[in-house]
């Protein structure tokens, strides 16, 4: 009985009928603590057969007690053989796919690529495998065949048009473009009853707030200044005898102050909105920067392109160095959270976009740079709502100035007799930040009485540093005594209440201010 109880266990664990088989089967049972084998092993023993054909004496004789192996010992059984016949054989995979493929029968599948799985067929009684066999094929499943492959999606809103040096263009829209001595606009004048040329410390300024309009600036054929929102109006350093505006609509253009004030010239050459511009501190170059990823430098009588300048980030300020009348060195605040400094003197080849240092400390886009302390150091501020001051040419920073309660800095202004930065905040107040050898806010000083939340509303201040100017984003131009901090006047500047983002000081002038609104039109204010 025991040796057919033992032939049926043979049988269904794939054992060979040899002696090798039974002893794999004994090797299996329990043994008793002293080591001894059980009663039940013993009489498997004896069932055992031999390699002979006789089975004389080998057969029990007398009464057999029937033994039964429970369901769960003969299922241990069975797990231990089949992990000892399978030691040292790994399981089959699918195929990973092509990375390049999302979609489809090809798609990757990487690290969660399934195992091939084995079923029992009903027919034979035997194991099969239901995936791919083993050349590698891939097993195909319904369920993915049926799936659109979507369509590619286009690129047509991050398309950036690249610029070449054919598509730079300027255009003269004066009357007249040179006078009776053949001087062209550049030339101060000198028939005016305003002292351009003498030095600032010469003046005695005592300025005051502007109460009218005088002027609305519009192209030749009677349309606004711009088609679309300003971003920025400069007037021509020093002397103050052009200005220079630059809007959303890719364009920068030249206006004459004095005169009939008419428009002399157009810059075109971005290809989406032009964010800042700023002159060099002798007039001759201006720098422009837009969303088209390109930083252009341009001669201001001639409208040629001298440069362009681009890191492939959107940059969001741009600055001359001052002590160069030139402009041989800039300074950029990109999208990456960088400042960047270019050298315009390096050679016209590959390098030239480089940028030669590298600021890296900020952990927001930067929006504003502000020179100080007689050009040697510069303070940045960044949508990471922090201040941060460095010294020219060492991207390490000395000073950095964050706590919960500020708010990004957007907009700033050099205050021209103190050593003092004016900062726009986004809590609709103007911070003061004290310069020198302690660079820290100044608690005592804080405009209030405007709304600028939404907007990146820029602020001036006059020559005397005695009012501080910025518009509002319900279309004012609002006024403030720098001393006593009260809100002196309001002009309702915007063109049908739209928001005033752009505004600055004539710097010869006691009492004339420049605006800028949403809907593209300057005006000039006494």
């Amino acid at each position: 009985m025991y040796y057919i109880a033992h032939l049926s266990i043979l049988h269904f664990l794939h054992l060979p009928h040899t002696q090798e088989g039974y002893a794999l089967i004994m090797s299996l049972v329990p043994t008793s603590r002293n080591g001894a084998n059980t009663p039940l092993a013993g009489r498997l023993v004896q069932a055992l057969p031999s390699d002979k054909t006789s089975t004389k004496g080998k057969v029990p004789a007398g009464f057999a007690q029937e033994v039964a192996i429970s369901e769960a010992s003969f299922r241990s059984l069975h797990r231990d053989v089949q992990s000892q016949q399978s030691a040292g054989k790994k399981r089959k995979r699918e195929v990973k796919g092509d990375s390049s493929v999302l979609y489809g029968s090809g798609a990757y599948k990487g690290p969660w690529a399934k195992y091939e799985e084995k079923i029992v067929d009903s027919d034979s009684g035997e194991e099969v495998e239901i995936s791919g066999d083993e050349s590698g094929e891939e097993v195909v499943y319904e369920e993915d065949a049926i799936v659109p492959v979507p369509a590619k999606g286009a690129l047509a809103g991050t398309a950036y048009e690249e610029v070449s040096a054919e598509k730079e263009t300027s255009t003269f829209e004066g009357s007249q473009q040179y006078d009776y001595q053949g001087r062209s606009y550049m030339h101060v004048p000198q028939d005016l009853d305003v002292d351009l040329t003498s030095d600032f410390d010469s003046l005695s300024l005592k300025c005051y707030h502007p109460k009218k309009l005088i002027h609305t600036y519009q192209t030749s054929a009677g349309k606004s200044a711009h088609d679309r929102a300003l971003t920025a109006l400069r007037f021509f350093p020093r002397s103050g005898h052009l200005l220079l505006s630059a809007a959303a609509d890719g364009k920068v253009k030249l206006w004459d102050s004095y005169h009939a004030r008419e428009h002399l010239r157009t810059y075109s050459g971005h290809t989406k909105s032009v964010i800042d511009i700023d002159f060099t501190p002798d007039g001759t170059k201006f720098l422009s920067a837009s969303y088209d990823r390109q930083m252009k430098v341009w001669d201001t009588e001639t409208g040629s392109c001298l440069g362009r300048y681009s890191t492939g980030v959107t940059p969001h300020v741009v600055r001359w160095h001052p002590e160069d009348p030139s402009g041989k060195e800039f300074l950029a605040g990109m999208h990456d959270n960088k400042i960047v400094q270019f050298d315009t003197r390096l050679p016209s080849d590959g390098e030239k976009k480089n940028p030669v240092q590298e600021y890296d400390h900020h952990l927001g886009p930067i929006n504003t740079i502000t020179f100080c302390d007689e050009n040697r150091r510069f303070i940045t501020t960044s949508d990471d709502k922090s201040l941060r001051a460095w010294e020219y040419n060492i991207p390490v920073p000395i000073k950095l100035i964050s706590d919960p309660g500020m708010f990004p800095l957007v907009k700033s202004a050099p205050h021209p007799t103190k050593p003092a930065v004016l900062m726009q905040s986004a809590d609709n107040t103007i911070k003061v930040y004290n310069t020198g050898e302690k660079i820290r806010a100044n608690r005592k000083k804080e405009f209030r009485g405007h709304n600028t939340a939404g907007y990146a509303v820029d602020i001036t201040v006059s020559p005397d540093g005695g009012i501080v100017a910025s518009g509002d984003s319900a279309g004012f131009l609002c006024m403030w005594d720098f001393k006593t901090l009260k809100l002196w006047h309001k002009i309702k500047a915007g063109t049908d209440g739209a928001a005033v983002v752009a505004c600055a000081w004539h710097p010869r002038e006691t009492s004339k201010v420049v605006t800028g609104d949403l809907n593209g039109v300057v005006k000039y204010w006494d």
